[in-house]
Formats: C-alpha cells, structure tokens, sequence
C-alpha cells in the first residue's frame, strides 16, 4: 500500500503518518509546506524507517503535486495539509483561501489526471480522501448531534473556507468519477500538538504559572477526540468507506472548555502536589468573535458500517497527554520559545 498524507508534518497529519508507517506498514510520502504548524520533529520517531519519504512542497504546486503523485505511484492520497486555526483566519483569512480552497481544487486536479492513467486492480484501488471539520456544520443548540446530511452553515473564515473545500471534493466525485471519500472530524487533543490550541496552551501556560485564558463564560462545548483514534478511523474510511460518502469522526467526549481547563488543572495538581492548585490561573477573556456554542458529532455511520469506536475516554486520553507535554519538552520548548509564546490571537482589530 502506497499512500501520500498531505499535512503529514502537522499535529492530526503526523499522528496519521507515524500511524501508517509503524503500525500499517504502508509505505508513504509526506507531503508538508512546513508552515509555523509544520514540524518534522513530530515525525522523529520514524524518519529513518525505510517505508517512510518526506517532500517539502506546497499543495497549490501544481506541478510539484504532479510530479509527486505521478512519481510515487500511490493507492490513496490522504488530504489533511491545511490552515486550520480559527483565530488565525480571523485576520489572516486570505491564507486560508489560498490553502484550503486553491489548494485543494490543485491536489484534486492532479489526482484526477493520475486516477485517469490507472487501470485494473490500480484504478481499483485508489482513493482520495479528503479530511475536514466539524466546523462546517456551523454551531448546534443544547441538544442534538451533527450528523452527515447536517447542512452547513460555517461562521468563520476557517469553516467557511473547508466548507468549499468539501464542496470541492465531492463535486469531484460527482462530475469527474474520482473516487472520493470525505471525513468531518471533532475537536483533537494529544501528543504534538501546536500550542496555540486551547488543550496545549494551557497545559504549557500552567507549568510556566501564566494566565489560562478562556473564552466568554467557558460554556462553549466541543466533542474531543484523541489523535490515535483519529488516525485510525481515517485509514479505515479510506481503506474501506463507500466512494462519495461522507463520514463524522467524533470521540462522543463533550465538554465545556471551562471543564476541559480545569480538568487539566487538577492533572497538573496531581503531578505537582507542592504547587498552589493551578486552577487560581484560570483567566476569563474577550470571546471570539463568531465563536460557535456547541459541536458534537455522532459517529453512527463510521461505528456501524466500518466498525470503528474511539479507545480514550476523555479522562485517560487528557491523563496522557498532559504526561506527554510532561515528558516532551524537547518538543514543545523551540516552539514555544520562537514560533508562538501563548500570545492572544484572533482579535478583531479597529478599522
């Protein structure tokens, strides 16, 4: 199996790449433009394994994406590479045109061309998935669930911009007879991940004794899925979801975000019993503008027609990533210290 992951160097990307190449055994190519998210120390663990390749390249590239597809011959092209922060579309929403839109539009033509080459078990084979947000779905009431026929209805540039994006791919299938899949993930939390992420950020913030900073109330509510779930699902629904279907990955995990902090809080606590009790950092801030109250996913149609179920709860799966940042200061210091330092970002400036 040959597969090409798009935004392999990125948190959800890199988790799905050391996935397919330590437990798969699937040879792949890592396709990253290496942007502040991009970070191939998230990939150490396998750079030397011989089933693994990297390429530095941007999806708008179309050149750079012909020659790679067409060179490595792959079996599914695994679409994640993406600007995928909500407060930074906020005031930087033309990258995310250029990125999620025309780059999508540039991979989807390339896999077109290459699908059209193929024939017998090749032709067969060959997926193209493309993985996206809940986001999309725009924000639900006090009750019920997003589903794969919810309508969309994004509020931010982000969304709004993988809501296309979606659109984009599925008319792919329809017009052009690509064999296209496409996936709608929660919220992930885990190891090698940015720390401007709200999970991330605050365990980073209490070990330094700054600020938590939490949004409006902290009421807003989000579905959390551990990474390694993730990027297990997205090998099956590409392995074995139905051509132009769609699929919700979600962890069945909700949480208010004043609850995800503060059960962060009482981790840290645990670990540093000698600290005064990490919740007194706790900062309420200015909301995001547009900020959407609720997500929850149900994952039905992946758990029943694919088998797939999430193995973290939310309480193991913050246990261990809170001792990964613990363990992992390797990792998250450089970054910390010259990529992003905890600033607040997303805010709306005066014309």
């Amino acid at each position: 199996m040959r597969i090409i992951v798009t935004g392999g160097a990125g948190f959800i990307g890199s988790a799905l790449v050391r996935y397919l190449v330590s437990q798969v055994g699937a040879d792949v190519l890592c396709i990253d433009k290496l942007t502040y998210a991009g970070n191939l120390a998230s990939l150490k663990a396998i750079e030397n394994k011989p089933n693994y390749r990297f390429l530095k390249a941007d999806i708008c590239d179309r050149a750079a994406m012909t020659d790679a597809i067409e060179t490595f011959r792959p079996n599914h092209i695994m679409h994640l590479a993406a600007e995928s922060h909500v407060d930074r579309s906020i005031n930087a929403a033309g990258d995310f045109i250029e990125t999620n839109i025309q780059g999508t539009f540039v991979l989807l033509e390339a896999a077109r061309h290459y699908y059209a080459t193929l024939s017998g078990e090749e032709k067969e084979a060959f997926r193209f998935l493309h993985v996206s947000t809940d986001e999309v779905y725009g924000s639900l009431g006090e009750d019920g669930l997003f589903l794969e026929t919810t309508p969309y209805d994004p509020s931010s540039p982000y969304s709004a911009s993988k809501a296309a994006s979606d659109h984009l791919a599925i008319a792919w299938q329809r017009t052009y007879g690509l064999p296209v899949v496409v996936s709608n993930c929660s919220n992930n939390y885990g190891p090698y991940h940015f720390p401007e992420k709200l999970i991330p950020l605050n365990i980073l913030n209490a070990l330094e004794g700054k600020p938590l900073p939490v949004y409006g109330d902290g009421s807003n509510i989000r579905d959390w899925l551990y990474v390694d779930d993730h990027a297990r699902a997205l090998h099956l629904i590409a392995s074995k979801g139905r051509i132009g279907e769609k699929y919700n990955v979600g962890g069945r995990n909700e949480r208010r975000n004043i609850d995800v902090v503060q059960k962060i809080c009482a981790t840290l606590d645990s670990a540093f019993p000698d600290r005064p009790p990490h919740e007194r950092l706790i900062t309420f801030v200015a909301d995001r503008p547009g900020h959407d109250h609720r997500y929850a996913i149900d994952a039905t149609k992946l758990e029943t027609e694919l088998g797939w179920k999430a193995e973290e709860t939310f309480e193991s799966g913050i246990v261990r990533t809170v001792e990964w940042y613990l363990a992992n200061e390797w990792w998250w210091e450089p970054l910390r210290g010259g990529v992003y330092s905890g600033e607040r970002l997303g805010v709306l400036k005066k014309a």
